[in-house]
């Protein structure tokens, strides 16, 4: 498939696939013409690297992990570094953190439901 209908079937944009692949995270073949040439099976990946970006993951990151993972959400398994072990064991502390603010905040929803509405969720 083409650039364009892999941005169709995952809801990104041409442009950021084509940053995704400045970045190392996809690798699409060339055709003789030069256009990018997709598999089928990069509608996952691009999906798999949306939602680590969704949660705040940096592409360099992303980038070490991302073979872990076949389509199918199966953890290969792999020795990482210390290093990215660290990344991540970092990077989850601040999903927590963040954790805490939206149940925060969503606890304070519920309580201005229940005043101004009588509405108990």
């Amino acid at each position: 498939m083409r650039i364009g209908e892999l941005a169709a079937a995952t809801g990104s944009t041409p442009r950021l696939l084509r940053y995704y692949e400045e970045q190392g995270l996809l690798r699409p073949t060339r055709c003789p013409n030069g256009y990018r040439e997709y598999g089928d099976h990069l509608v996952a990946k691009v999906q798999r690297i949306r939602e680590l970006i969704a949660v705040g993951m940096p592409t360099t990151l992303i980038l070490q992990v991302l073979p872990c993972f076949e389509d199918d959400d199966t953890i290969y398994q792999v020795t990482p570094s210390a290093e990215v072990l660290e990344r991540l064991l970092e990077h989850r502390e601040r999903l927590d953190a963040k954790l805490g603010c939206i149940q925060e905040s969503r606890d304070a929803i519920d309580v201005y439901l229940h005043r101004v509405g009588g509405i108990v969720v």
